[in-house]
């Protein structure tokens, strides 16, 4: 316990880049790296994401805190990965019969997580965060715990630095993450002002999608507990 104290009361003076997509998940981390580091910078990555609202609700969430905002052009990755986020003729729907969704967008979180390495790498920080979890990954390959921490010895081997890959969600559900966001005083920010929707529908969405049931479902166990309290 000592330790970990310890620990974040190092990173106080340390600077970190959040990668960012103005999401529940991704604005939850921003705020909590905005409360463990000293100087925190957002990436968000345009890769032909079918909704440009998720840009524009990126910026406005990093504006309205004060956080530079950088947005990067990963366009190649639409023309690589064909995937129901950046396609209109391609149907949103959970994976059957062990398929991956067909939201899964292949190395999407390798490429990310790697240029906001190059990035921090330009801006003198040391720390990388990302909103990638375990619990609710929806098969995702790339959100798990192993692939991180893979990358983290990768990235460093790579530029020979010695980067952290913080994942603060990583072993939270989604009911979890809304008592994280309760916890610093900003639940209701991220349930208004974030783009989840796979229909791209702000705040609590269509309600119809995985992306809105999931954080419904969360929202809801989770809002019943805290009463109770």
């Amino acid at each position: 316990m000592y330790f970990e104290r310890s620990y974040l009361n190092m990173l106080k003076d340390e600077k970190a880049v959040v990668v960012f997509s103005g999401g529940q998940d991704s604005t939850t981390c921003l705020f909590w790296a905005i409360e463990t580091f000293k100087e925190v910078e957002a990436v968000t990555f345009n890769y032909n994401q079918r909704h440009i609202l998720e840009i524009e609700c990126a910026k406005n969430i990093a504006n309205e805190l004060g956080v530079k905002h950088h947005i990067l052009d990963m366009s190649l990755l639409n023309q690589l990965a064909p995937n129901a986020l950046t396609r209109d003729d391609m149907e949103v729907k959970e994976g059957e019969e062990g398929e991956l969704p067909s939201t899964f967008v292949p190395g999407r979180n390798l490429l990310f997580i790697s240029f906001a390495g190059v990035l921090a790498s330009q801006v003198g920080a040391k720390h990388i965060v990302t909103g990638v979890c375990e619990t609710d990954f929806s098969g995702y390959p790339d959100c798990r715990d192993v692939f991180i921490k893979s990358l983290n010895v990768t990235l460093n081997l790579s530029m020979d630095q010695e980067f952290v890959i913080h994942t603060p969600l990583m072993w939270l559900d989604k009911a979890e993450t809304w008592q994280l966001a309760d916890q610093m005083n900003v639940l209701d920010f991220v349930r208004e002002k974030t783009l989840t929707c796979y229909n791209g529908v702000i705040s609590d969405g269509c309600g119809e999608c995985p992306a809105c049931l999931l954080r419904k479902r969360g929202l809801n166990h989770y809002l019943s507990t805290r009463k109770e309290d």
